[in-house]
């Protein structure tokens, strides 16, 4: 009988979040948005919650209706590209991305450009030939957008590609975009993460192998139901 743990997918290509997912980020954002709210007398707390997994953007614009959105953008993004404490790739993905063609994986975060190429610059990971940033989409996660977006980039139909996300926006925006999602447990609990297909501990789980046609067999061991 399989073991239910493990699973075997055939896939056109990968669609990664980037922050908890190939990094850990989360001293960083959670430090630079409780200055953030301080500074402008708002709940800490809030903040944070709000800002998991969801473009500056839109958190600056709920906490905030009625200030100069672009100006506080800038003012939380020059907090997140100051504080790199604690930055670092995550286990697992530098062998993932080695394995993969670079023609079939893209990063689609919710940070801006700038934020997301200062952190891969200093995990030292290298910004990817597809790539899709906050201000890239009209409509940030949950919204399907940015992963339809990034699915194009790679030329592949959304039903053959494999999101991968720790936040509960970002599963729902794959979900909703048509991709098989996988939930890795850097960041919030597999409860919290209940919409993903699959669930992981960490992406030391996922290998994946070439065929002859192209197409991307892998394997993910450790499955959490």
């Amino acid at each position: 009988m399989a073991d239910p743990r493990n699973l075997r997918l055939r896939l056109c290509g990968f669609l990664f979040d980037m922050d908890g997912v190939l990094m850990s980020s989360l001293g960083s954002v959670e430090r630079s948005w409780s200055i953030y709210a301080r500074e402008r007398g708002l709940d800490p707390d809030v903040a944070i919650r709000l800002a998991h997994g969801r473009r500056a953007l839109e958190t600056v614009r709920e906490l905030m209706p009625d200030a100069d959105h672009e100006a506080e953008l800038l003012a939380i993004e020059d907090l997140e590209v100051a504080d790199n404490e604690g930055i670092a790739v995550l286990p697992g993905v530098r062998e993932l991305l080695q394995s993969l063609p670079h023609d079939r994986w893209a990063i689609v975060t919710s940070a801006t450009g700038r934020l997301a190429r200062s952190r891969l610059a200093y995990a030292g990971l290298s910004v990817p030939d597809r790539f899709v940033s906050s201000e890239m989409v009209e409509n940030g996660k949950p919204h399907p957008e940015p992963y339809r977006r990034g699915a194009a980039l790679l030329g592949c139909d959304p039903a053959s590609c494999l999101v991968v996300e720790d936040a509960p926006a970002g599963v729902a925006a794959g979900k909703a975009a048509g991709c098989q999602v996988l939930g890795v447990l850097t960041t919030h609990s597999a409860a919290s993460l209940h919409q993903a297909d699959w669930r992981v501990p960490t992406l030391e789980s996922v290998k994946v192998t070439i065929r002859p046609d192209g197409a991307l067999e892998v394997t993910i061991d450790d499955v959490i139901s």
